[in-house]
């Protein structure tokens, strides 16, 4: 097996786009309001690892059918994220109260649980399964947990600028345009390959 950094690149740079305008984000968001953000960021990052792990092992399996069955059906997934993104949704989730958490144990477990939850079956879990069917499964797990914790990171450190000042959608359009572009190139690699 050989190591593609060019496909880490493509990883990082869809997983990101694909994650910024997701309900993850603002729930570290609205967490680091309350709690310590290196605690929570700790806590977010833990589960985004576990669930690259998750969609990697499934990608990996997916890899092992013939190779158009693999690029038809990663076409149709990027296809499906690029009208996610195009449909968007308001995905903010509705926080309680001002309660405020403390201590490591408390914040790290209350980040992991609300990460690890609601990261099941959601678009970069998916997206990251798809290109570690395509692209190899070590490039796509350090790509997709690099960008994902990029993203806590971002929300804990400037998320309030971010929602100030760049539109959600605009965003949200630049990733679509980039899952399209892919099931595009995807396909003509299913038939052309």
């Amino acid at each position: 097996m050989t190591f593609d950094p060019l496909a880490l690149i493509t990883a990082f740079g869809l997983i990101f786009l694909a994650e910024l305008p997701d309900k993850t984000m603002f729930a570290s968001l609205a967490m680091g309001t309350r709690m310590r953000p290196l605690y929570v960021w700790f806590g977010t990052s833990t589960a985004f690892i576990v669930h690259v792990a998750i969609a990697v092992g499934a990608g990996s399996l997916l890899g092992m059918l013939p190779g158009m069955a693999v690029k038809l059906v990663s076409a149709a997934l990027f296809a499906f994220g690029a009208f996610v993104l195009l449909r968007g949704g308001d995905d903010e989730d509705e926080e309680g109260g001002p309660k405020t958490v403390t201590g490591f144990w408390p914040v790290y477990t209350t980040a992991f649980m609300a990460v690890f939850i609601s990261e099941w079956g959601d678009l970069t879990q998916i997206t990251t399964a798809n290109l570690a069917a395509t692209n190899g499964w070590l490039p796509t797990a350090i790509g997709s947990a690099l960008a994902l914790m990029s993203v806590s990171a971002l929300a804990l450190l400037v998320g309030r600028f971010i929602a100030q000042r760049v539109p959600l959608k605009n965003v949200q359009r630049v990733g679509a345009l980039c899952m399209g572009g892919l099931a595009v190139w995807t396909l003509i690699e299913a038939f052309t390959g």
